[in-house]
């Protein structure tokens, strides 16, 4: 047997769906569209560290 192929349709859904996670713990859509899928990846892996991030923005 050989391994399933990886699909472009599937990729992305799944960069929209952690684009929409980052944006649902309060980051900005902006900002969120600038950067790129692997920065995305990576705010999204820690949650409190972008909670902080954004706290200490807004004081």
């Amino acid at each position: 047997m050989t391994r399933p192929r990886k699909k472009p349709g599937a990729k992305r859904r799944r960069q929209l769906e952690q684009k929409r996670r980052l944006i649902a713990l309060g980051f900005d859509e902006e900002a969120a569209n600038k950067l790129n899928p692997k920065e995305i990846r990576d705010k999204v892996k820690y949650p409190k560290q972008v909670e902080k991030e954004l706290a200490a923005e807004k004081s």
